[in-house]
């Protein structure tokens, strides 16, 4: 791929994929948090279902029931864990400490045997590291970092999940129902343990189209179209960039203010999970066979 091509969607997926913490944000300005979300992928998970209709369906009951599991644990757990914990931490904070999940699969992985190169531990180490100034050096822990941290939790057992599932389905329609029975869900827990509304106006409407089109379906598919047609590894790698990208967008749309220990601790994140993800120039047949699961997941399903 040419290589400013590549570099063009490289930057507008990782920046979409960022923005999407400031809009949810604004959203829940005009609605509740689990009603946002499940509005958003109710809406994406169907259109993308209906875009992939052509492509094999699941069949039988167990593939359906894996796809519940995904969905509660990748759409109702992260981003329901992640919107809630933005009603006490800032966008830009929740995208940080949300963006270590590679760093806790590291850590998984070992505990089952899993062996990783050094550059690799070098990464958690930092990247630990930037999540304890960002969040170590506030005083109070409040829900709001409790929340981000279960996001992370959440998306550490998806990845668990689609490693073991993920061969089964094709990608884009598994992508599709995990959103579509993820949003089912966060709407039935909205309406059970919420006190759902949704204000109707040209800005929640337009966070609403931002985040069904913009964050889910063209991220979507710009992000499998890299990873399909470049070193899945390296493309990875780059998610660094997310937590960046949200904490600007964050200070542009809303006006957060990010102290400068933030600022070091989310730099350190970044490098952390930089190192973790990065397959240097190794071959492409060893890079696939010491492939760590957070890259399996990422090619099989970034939404």
């Amino acid at each position: 791929m040419n290589i400013f091509k590549y570099t063009g969607l490289l930057l507008l997926t990782t920046f979409l994929m960022g923005t999407a913490y400031p809009a949810a944000k604004l959203g829940m300005m005009h609605t509740t948090p689990l009603m946002l979300m499940g509005i958003r992928f109710l809406l994406a998970g169907g259109l993308l279902a209906l875009l992939s209709a052509n492509k094999p369906q699941p069949k039988g009951a167990k593939s359906w029931l894996q796809l519940l599991l995904l969905g509660l644990f990748q759409s109702v757990g992260v981003m329901g864990f992640t919107a809630y914990s933005m009603r006490w931490i800032t966008s830009g904070e929740s995208a940080i400490i949300s963006s270590t999940s590679p760093l806790m699969l590291i850590l998984w992985g070992a505990l089952m045997g899993t062996a990783y190169r050094v550059r690799q531990w070098v990464g958690v180490v930092i990247g630990f590291a930037g999540v304890v100034i960002t969040f170590g050096m506030n005083l109070s822990i409040n829900p709001g970092t409790v929340f981000a941290l279960a996001g992370a939790v959440s998306f550490t057992v998806a990845t668990l999940i689609i490693n073991r599932i993920g061969p089964a389905f094709d990608k884009r329609v598994l992508a599709a129902y995990q959103m579509l029975l993820g949003g089912v869900m966060l709407l039935i827990f909205s309406f059970a343990g919420e006190h759902p509304s949704f204000e109707l106006n040209l800005s929640s409407a337009s966070v609403v189209i931002w985040l069904v089109i913009f964050c889910s379906i063209i991220q979507f598919t710009i992000w499998f179209y890299l990873l399909s047609h470049s070193d899945p590894g390296k493309t990875s790698s780059f998610l660094f960039l997310v937590p960046i990208f949200s904490v600007i967008c964050s200070w542009l749309l809303l006006g957060e203010q990010i102290t400068w220990y933030v600022y070091v601790g989310g730099a350190l994140t970044c490098v952390g999970v930089f190192l973790v993800n990065w397959q240097g120039s190794s071959n492409s047949q060893s890079a696939e066979k010491n492939k760590s699961s957070v890259l399996r997941l990422q090619e099989e399903m970034e939404a």
